[in-house]
């Protein structure tokens, strides 16, 4: 008599390990292709929206740009606020403040040793005051990173294009790393040179912008005074982050954070294409900061309270920066009481609530993904890794590949206005060309095209109803990569 064997649990459950034991193992993961970004660089990408404070004399002088011989006596807020600035800025979403410490007209915020330009010689707070510390202190209990803007350039001292004013701006670096730091973005920009009140000589002076300040130097200096957390350096030559070209908000569709540094420095002429494409396949991470106003002037002026940019400006604005692959820099100028303008804090809240509202529900959660090819055939690179919210996972194709495709399979008919699209940029920059399809009543069509992505693109797309995507990548530097694909 033959009899049956039934296998026990315990001898089942080590049968299927065995078998298990059997699947292949993934493949290894793809390596890193060109110019990478740093952890500093990565952290900064996240922030995705940071505040630009312009405070100075000229917001009570109805200038934008001080001529350096204004009394210091004119520098009275009647009722500051920090903590109003602050207040608001979380709410609407912004992850760190850079303030203009110091302008072109050399008055500086806080009381600087070297010079009496500042808030020492001014009648607010009885010449006691300080406004870096008390921005300092109000971001950080606010949760906000802190960064700082000396304008390299200064109509006030009468030293300004020799060599001893290029120690005495070393100085004031010093002074504001040392003594209100951690600084998370060291903001320079390409303003070098011109007329001037230069300690009464009231005339103009140019600067060679290439050599004069001896930037390697000074950042080298930045460097031993903050090692850590590394400070991340914007100018238009970088060389952490660049200009985007323009102060109208707008990154260009094509996108590079790739750039050639060698014949860039702040304030050269001709290179503002450049700046605002960046360069493909370029060997150095420089990638493109937008800054733009909330007004059309960066500091306060009461004719332009009825010119703030509407919650629909804003949003266009976070499409062309952000949703570019960018990270924006809006500026929001507090008025001559020290609070931030009720227009102005009426458009920021409005603005973050269509962000809010646009981009609350993921349509494509819960999809089925499926895609012909994919690194090895194995599940840790197949396209549903890229609908998860873990950006250390990724759809990948295999080596050698420059295009690729993925098709996500909503649960219902919904009907989008957009795509959102994610490279793990740690591993570089790969995408070139991409375009969206939908079946529509049957039909496949193109609803939406692009080049490149990187951190993040936010692709409008033509409106229509349907439950079942492509996203075709058409041309890749390297293999392509996606961490995430989202629709609303």
């Amino acid at each position: 008599m033959i009899r049956q064997l039934t296998p026990t649990l315990p001898t089942f459950v080590a049968l299927l390990l065995v078998l298990g034991s059997c699947a292949p193992p993934p493949p290894e993961p793809p390596a890193a292709f060109g110019a990478v970004p740093s952890q500093a660089q990565l952290d900064w990408h996240e922030m995705e929206t940071n505040a630009f404070i312009h405070f100075t004399t000229n917001t009570f002088t109805n200038l934008e740009w001080g001529y350096g011989d204004e009394s210091p006596a004119i520098f009275n807020p009647t009722d500051l606020d920090v903590d109003q600035w602050m207040e608001t800025l979380q709410e609407t979403g912004f992850k760190g403040v850079i303030l203009t410490s110091k302008h072109h007209d050399g008055f500086t915020l806080w009381p600087s040793e070297y010079t009496d330009h500042s808030v020492k010689q001014s009648p607010w707070e009885d010449g006691q005051g300080d406004i870096v510390k008390l921005v300092e202190e109000s971001a950080r209990s606010h949760g906000m990173k802190f960064g700082a803007y000396l304008s390299p350039w200064d109509r006030n001292r009468a030293d300004y294009g020799d060599s001893t004013y290029v120690t005495y701006y070393r100085h004031q670096l010093r002074e504001i790393f040392e003594n209100y730091g951690p600084i998370f973005e060291m903001w320079l920009d390409g303003a070098n040179g011109g007329d001037g009140h230069y300690g009464g000589a009231d005339e103009t002076r140019r600067i060679d912008g290439e050599h004069y300040y001896d930037w390697p130097t000074t950042i080298n200096m930045v460097r031993e005074l903050q090692p850590e957390p590394y400070t991340i350096v914007f100018s238009d030559a970088g060389p952490d982050i660049r200009w985007v070209g323009n102060e109208r908000g707008v990154a260009g569709e094509t996108n590079w954070n790739t750039i050639d540094p060698d014949t860039l420095y702040a304030g050269k002429a001709g290179i503002t294409d450049l700046l605002n494409t960046g360069t493909r396949g370029a060997d150095t991470w420089i990638p493109a900061e937008v800054d733009v106003s909330i007004r059309p002037g960066w500091f306060y002026h009461a004719e332009e309270d009825s010119l703030v940019k509407t919650p629909e400006q804003l949003f266009e604005i976070y499409l062309t920066s952000v949703g570019r692959g960018s990270v924006l820099l809006l500026n929001i100028p507090p008025d001559r009481r020290g609070r931030i303008h009720e227009n102005d804090v009426a458009s920021l809240r409005a603005w973050r609530r269509m962000i809010d509202s646009t981009f609350a529900e993921d349509l494509a959660a819960g999809a089925e993904a499926t895609g012909d090819a994919f690194r090895g055939m194995h599940e840790e690179y197949a396209p549903g890794q890229a609908l998860d919210d873990d950006s250390e996972t990724y759809w990948a194709t295999d080596d050698g590949a420059t295009s690729g495709s993925l098709t996500l399979t909503l649960a219902e008919p919904v009907e989008i206005g957009y795509v959102m699209l994610q490279e793990p940029i740690k591993l570089g920059q790969r995408v070139a060309g991409f375009r969206v399809l939908a079946e529509v009543d049957g039909e496949i069509q193109e609803i939406g095209n692009g080049t490149t992505i990187g951190y993040k693109r936010i692709l409008p797309v033509e409106r229509v109803t349907t439950d079942k995507l492509t996203i075709e990548i058409t041309d890749a530097l390297a293999a392509p990569l996606l961490s995430k694909v989202a629709v609303y």
